[in-house]
């Protein structure tokens, strides 16, 4: 990675923008960044690690003061890094956030913090993210560097490095866990940990599972009454431990056998009482039995009597149902004769009155009713035509007077269209000269837009020409003034050259020594020398050369100035021909009118043809609708006519179809009411004759009926009739009567044969033989399931726990190897140095950190000095396996480096820190290093040592590296010729300039 560029505005100790351009100092290799203490050295670096990553390390968990506290409150903070990797040329631009005015209502508010991050293409900068995720995200692949990464390899800040060397274990592991990411390591451990407690309380907990469910067993075991070896826990017991488990699990066993047996002998005793409740119950159930025939058979006896007492109410009812059998046979005759009879009635009624509403009418008939009703009939068909058309009479009006109203129409558009017609050719040619008109202005748009262009070029020409007017004159006087100013200068040099000759004696003079050649004549002596009593240097003769030259050029530029204004304002009048701006700007709203009113003409003139061709197309459409009109008018009068005719047709015929009603519907009703009136009585007097012919027929059927039935007459047939109903009742009664009689005496007849007692059995004493039986039965039932359900029990308890003591074995083998690398992974147990997974991968990287230190370490020490990893056991228990010595070559011994002096400590540090970036940088994918800052710690040298030190930092610049160094040593400043200097102006804040 190579830094390119820094620009930084508004940040720490910079108010201004302040530019840094690193590539000018590739030439070099080394720069000094130099200035006085807080003059701000490092805020170089805080605003480089800001650009890149967004925070600063000296403001990490404090007040972040990243904006310069010389702003004014509308003033910018931003930080812009250039800077380059494989991957390409990249810009970020990241501001922080801060308080700036409200635009809106007064007061502050708070600008959020903005980040952008260019690349540099083909075609120039090009925006690659601006959110300050996307920002992260694109910098974490192109840098492949973490900040503490970043601050370890490229920023070594103040002090930063030395901190690694002189560190603890402890904190030398968080930082390499920082720079190697090492936490997954601590997490592997975590994870092995977990999986120890997990497999150590699984164990556990089927341990207690075991324990459990014996203890349950045993509990059972001695409240059943089946102890023997098994006893309750005793406080003795408690103190000495509980037995193993093999032994309680086979004292279990026995009483299982002891619990079998009892369960075999209580089940036998159930069986045993379950058959003499068996008999008691079979002996009750006879008892019961025979009590119940006892009482049945007296109660047959009882029912048998009460039927033979029913016996003559029977007969009776018996010869009842025989006599409404019999008249049964007639009974559809009988009926018959009387719904004749009925009819007839009706009938006679029926005719009586029709014939008095026929009556009524007084009409008389010659001949019969049938033949008036016909010819009535065949007259009142001829008026049904009239009555539809005295109906369709106001229909017919009204398309007769639409018919009217249809030829007024079509009379009225046919004039209607020869009035348009008549007009249109005026306004043809109105519109036609205003078309005309109006293409006459739209041709002239051309010239139109070309005066007003030269109108506003004389316009432009006309403005120019009276600035410039002003500006001449002002350059004349100007001129005036350095040709004073020129002319007084050249006399001034003239007086001066005038007063340098006059006193060139006495200068000459002043320079005479006794017994020294006068350098005109050569005398040694010197009798009367001039004197210089208006004496003129040749400094003064070179200052006035100087201000007269200054003056001739400034007279020379003026000059130069005026004639090119002269020539200017020339070449603008005659653009603006000779137009003041107040005449060129009439000419030109002149000529803005114009071009517009022809631009409107030109829009207007389309629409102008549109309505002419519209005017032209409608004498044509006129034509044809003049054309059409007047085949409309000839259809309507036809239309007309034939309506007219059809409506006094009709008038006639519903005239001779009315007569004296004042309608022809009336005059129907009328008759169709005659009609109905005769049709009734001659249908009255039909219907009457044939029911009295009916009558006589069904009374002769009913005699002939009457006379071959037991009965004497009509009278008798119908005293013996029943209902169905009665019929079926009586006939229910009779045959339940003789069905309850035999089925009582077949009942009888059994039980008597039985030879039962007379006097009532007692069930007392067999219900409590049978009683006590039961209760014997279900006390064995209940003894024997609790023999079974103990022993079932048990049996599940003793099983269950000798399986989960049996899968016990293998939690116990998986525990103590989990157990077992768990403890060596955190460093516990067997793992005597007390070093953790993380802490041995770290370590392994520590040495290559060493062995890369060692290679600068043994130049820069000349030998005498070499590192070493050391993973000696640290005191009272802590973790080791980072630790550092120093070996001392002239001693033979290693000691701690805090025994280092201050300069050795420097170089020591230097090449740890030197040793570390390569490293780091192996391992962040090889990338390369082509920037490099050191932060202050040379002032602790002597002369030798900064030697040594300066070969160093000479030999990081192989390979192209630009390394530069933050010092205010002042031996670095004069071996260093490229550098920066930050530098705290009077007003507060600083500045920064390149060397």
């Amino acid at each position: 990675m190579r830094l390119h560029r820094l620009e930084v505005e508004g940040f720490g100790p910079f108010r201004s923008r302040q530019v840094v351009d690193f590539d000018a100092f590739a030439d070099d290799g080394i720069f000094l960044i130099a200035g006085r203490t807080g003059a701000g050295k490092s805020s170089i670096l805080d605003a480089v690690c800001f650009g890149l990553y967004g925070g600063v390390p000296r403001y990490d968990g404090g007040e972040k003061r990243l904006r310069s506290d010389h702003c004014e409150p509308d003033d910018p903070s931003e930080v812009v890094v250039e800077f380059s990797t494989p991957a390409g040329r990249f810009r970020v631009t990241r501001s922080p956030e801060y308080l700036r005015p409200a635009k809106r209502g007064g007061g502050m508010t708070k600008q959020a913090s903005a980040v952008a991050l260019d690349e540099w293409t083909d075609a120039g900068w090009v925006g690659r993210a601006a959110r300050a995720v996307d920002v992260a995200g694109e910098l974490d692949e192109i840098l492949q560097l973490s900040r503490e990464q970043f601050l370890q390899v490229i920023l070594l800040a103040q002090n930063r490095f030395s901190e690694f060397l002189l560190a603890g274990s402890r904190d030398r592991q968080a930082l390499l866990r920082r720079l190697f990411g090492t936490q997954r390591f601590e997490d592997v451990q975590a994870r092995f940990d977990e999986r120890r407690r997990e497999a150590e309380q699984t164990l556990g907990a089927r341990l207690a599972t075991v324990n459990a469910r014996i203890d349950e067993a045993e509990q059972l075991v001695i409240t059943s009454g089946l102890s023997d070896d098994v006893t309750a826990p005793t406080e003795d017991a408690a103190v000495s431990g509980p037995p193993p488990i093999e032994g309680r699990l086979e004292a279990l066993r026995r009483a299982r056998a002891r619990a079998d047996y009892r369960a075999e002998r209580r089940a036998s005793e159930r069986v045993e009482a379950e058959k003499r409740a068996a008999d008691a119950d079979a002996a009750l159930a006879t008892a019961r039995e025979e009590k119940h025939a006892q009482g049945e058979r007296d109660r047959a006896r009882t029912a048998l009597e009460r039927l033979d007492a029913d016996a003559p109410s029977i007969d009776e009812a018996r010869a009842e149902l025989s006599a409404a059998r019999a008249a049964e046979a007639v009974r559809s005759t009988i009926t018959a004769a009387a719904r004749a009879q009925a009819a007839v009635t009706v009938a006679a009624e029926d005719e009586q009155r029709s014939r008095a509403v026929w009556d009524a009418f007084e009409v008389t008939v010659d001949g019969d009713l049938d033949g008036w009703v016909a010819a009535r009939t065949r007259e009142s068909g001829s008026w049904e035509r009239a009555r539809e058309l005295e109906g369709q009479a106001s229909a017919l009006e009204a398309e007769l007077q639409s018919a009217d109203e249809t030829v007024a129409a079509a009379t009225a558009r046919l004039e209607a269209g020869e009035a348009e017609r008549a007009a249109l050719p005026a306004a043809i040619a109105a519109l036609t000269a205003e078309r005309d008109e109006k293409r006459r202005l739209a041709d002239r748009v051309g010239d139109a837009r070309a005066a007003q262009e030269e109108a506003g070029a004389r316009r432009t020409a006309a403005r120019e020409a009276e600035r410039l007017q002003k500006t001449q004159a002002s350059t004349e006087l100007e001129l005036a003034d350095a040709t004073a100013v020129h002319a007084a200068a050249q006399t001034n040099l003239a007086q001066l050259r005038q007063r340098r000759i006059d006193g060139m004696s006495g200068e000459l003079a002043s320079s005479l020594r006794p017994e020294h050649p006068c350098p005109v004549c050569g005398s040694l002596e010197h009798p009367a020398p001039a004197t210089h009593a208006d004496p003129v240097s040749p400094d003064d003769i070179a200052e006035a050369e100087k201000a007269r030259d200054v003056a001739a050029q400034r007279e020379r530029e003026r000059s130069a100035a005026s004639s090119s204004l002269r020539a200017e304002l020339a070449a603008v009048s005659a653009r603006a021909d000779g137009r003041s701006v107040d005449q060129a700007e009439t000419e030109y709203e002149a000529a803005a009118a114009a071009h517009a009113l022809s631009l409107a003409a030109a829009d207007e003139l389309t629409v102008l043809d549109v309505q002419l061709s519209g005017l032209v197309a409608r004498v044509d459409q006129l034509e044809a609708e003049k054309t059409e009109g007047m085949a409309a008018l000839a259809r309507a009068r036809e239309q007309h006519a034939l309506l007219q005719q059809r409506s006094t047709e009709a008038h006639t015929l519903i005239a001779e179809a009315r007569g004296s009603f004042d309608t022809v519907a009336e005059r129907l009703d009328d008759m169709a009411t005659r009609i109905s009136a005769a049709r009734a009585v001659a249908q009255a007097m039909a219907e009457r004759l044939r029911r009295t012919q009916a009558l006589a027929e069904a009374e002769a059927e009913r005699d002939e009926a009457i006379a071959d039935s037991p009965f004497d007459d009509v009278t008798a047939a119908e005293h013996a009739l029943r209902s169905v109903a009665t019929q079926e009742a009586l006939d229910a009664r009779i045959a339940e009567h003789a069905v309850q009689r035999e089925k009582e005496r077949a009942i009888l007849f059994d039980l008597e044969l039985r030879t039962l007692p007379e006097e009532p059995i007692d069930l007392a004493p067999v219900e409590e033989a049978s009683v006590a039986a039961r209760a014997i039965w279900t006390e064995a039932v209940d003894a024997a399931a609790r023999a079974a359900g103990t022993a079932e029990r048990l049996g599940g308890l003793i099983d269950s726990a000798t399986a989960e003591h049996a899968r016990t074995a293998a939690n116990a083998a998986e525990f103590v190897v989990l157990q077992n690398l768990a403890d060596t992974i955190a460093g516990r147990g067997a793992n005597t140095r007390k070093m953790t997974l993380e802490t041995f991968v770290l370590a392994a990287e520590l040495e290559e950190i060493v062995d890369a230190a060692n290679r600068r370490l043994h130049d820069m020490s000349t030998g005498r000095y070499q590192l070493q990893h050391s993973d000696a056991l640290a005191a009272r228990g802590a973790a080791s396996g980072l630790g550092i010595v120093v070996s001392d070559a002239f001693t033979g011994q290693t000691r701690p480096p805090q025994s280092l002096s201050g300069g050795e400590t420097f170089l020591t540090s230097l090449a740890l820190a030197l040793g570390l970036a390569e490293v780091v940088t192996a391992r962040a994918g090889g990338i390369r290093l082509d920037t490099l800052f050191i932060d202050e710690g040379f002032g602790s040298l002597d002369g030798d040592t900064l030697d040594v030190a300066m070969r160093t930092l000479d030999e990081l610049r192989q390979g192209g590296r630009t390394v530069g160094v933050i010092s205010h040593v002042e031996a670095m400043q004069e071996q260093i010729p490229a550098q920066l200097t930050v530098r705290a102006l009077p007003n507060g804040p600083s500045i920064i300039e390149a060397r």
